[in-house]
């Protein structure tokens, strides 16, 4: 299933790509773009990362920005330390603020919390947006390459069961923009880390010289979310590419490495 529910959106100040998931209205979630924040060159100008060389209150502001546009406190917001690995926070209780989790390293977060919006920093990984509609529990899973092949998305599908009862048939997700297959060139350790973990290669690559092959991320993890369970039916995938579209996107590779980073977030409603 492609970005079929996927359309530009402004909320508050907030341009983002807003996507709906079938059938049910228990959340909001979305991906942003680089506009209207308040960061300067080269992060112009809503940078969400605080991994980056930007002034931390530029970050903040731009936070806040995104807090207020749909009506929660920056406090409400939960990012975590990004380390291309595959561990998970879980939040199933309430807290009086959660920035706290900031300094949390993992790449993926799951809960069941009304009202706190979560969220995953990218400049070409694939940003996974999870729902459970039925037990309304939500996921937000970093997925790079790294990631992808210690297999991320799989393991936070089998904790939303674990943990929380999801049955993974009840599942639906969606693949927000990153790099496309045009854009990423990859190398023979990239390939060896997915036949070192029985991940299929040659279905989401091509050829683009010596020891040199095009991948394509969110393919693969559409796989993997496929495989896990989840209808085929009942996964997005965008089609857009953060490098090609500079208008609208930061890109590491693009910008060699000193760019911003836009944010896959969803949340539960009241």
């Amino acid at each position: 299933m492609k970005n079929e529910t996927m359309q530009m959106k402004r909320s508050g100040r907030i341009h983002y790509i807003a996507a709906e998931f079938g059938g049910t209205a228990c959340s909001v979630q979305g991906f942003t773009t680089r506009h209207e924040g308040v960061s300067r060159t080269p992060y112009n100008s809503l940078n969400l990362g605080t991994n980056t060389l930007d002034q931390p209150h530029n970050v903040e502001g731009n936070r806040s920005l995104l807090a207020s546009a749909f009506g929660i406190t920056p406090g409400a917001l939960v990012t975590v330390r990004q380390v291309h690995g595959n561990d998970i926070l879980v939040i199933d209780e309430p807290n009086e603020d959660y920035g706290h989790f900031l300094s949390v390293e993992s790449d993926a977060i799951i809960t069941n919390q009304p009202g706190v919006m979560i969220g995953i920093c990218v400049a070409d990984c694939a940003p996974v947006l999870l729902l459970d509609p039925e037990k309304r529990v939500i996921a937000a899973v970093h997925a790079g390459w790294q990631g992808t092949v210690q297999k991320v998305v799989s393991k936070t599908i089998e904790g939303m069961h674990a943990l929380f009862g999801c049955n993974p048939e009840k599942l639906q997700a969606i693949i927000g923009p990153s790099i496309g297959k045009c854009c990423y060139e990859v190398d023979a350790p990239v390939r060896q880390a997915f036949a070192r973990n029985d991940i299929p290669w040659e279905p989401f690559t091509e050829q683009a010289g010596e020891r040199k092959w095009r991948l394509s991320l969110s393919a693969v993890n559409r796989d993997m979310i496929v495989a896990a369970g989840v209808p085929s039916e009942s996964v997005q995938v965008s089609e857009l590419c953060v490098c090609c579209h500079r208008e609208l996107f930061f890109s590491f590779r693009r910008d060699n490495g000193e760019t911003g980073r836009q944010m896959g977030f969803i949340m539960l409603t009241q």
